[in-house]
């Protein structure tokens, strides 16, 4: 079983080529988000084993979400 990410990042550019490049070496992108309130509930509904999360971001940052996640 692929391990199942979520990548959060403010950059569309960003989580296209980190999903690619993950995806090529087998690992299973469950998700993106684009700040940290959207990666909050994404990660509550998709229940990802491991989050690739950006700390600065406008609105909710990576720092601020963190403890929530």
């Amino acid at each position: 079983m692929a391990t199942r990410i979520l990548i959060v990042d403010d950059h569309p550019l960003t989580r296209e080529a980190l999903s690619s490049l993950l995806r090529a070496h087998g690992f299973d992108v469950a998700g993106e988000a684009s700040d940290g309130a959207t990666a909050v509930v994404e990660a509550a509904r998709l229940r990802p084993d491991l989050v690739l999360l950006d700390l600065s971001m406008p609105g909710m940052d990576g720092l601020t979400a963190l403890p929530q996640l």
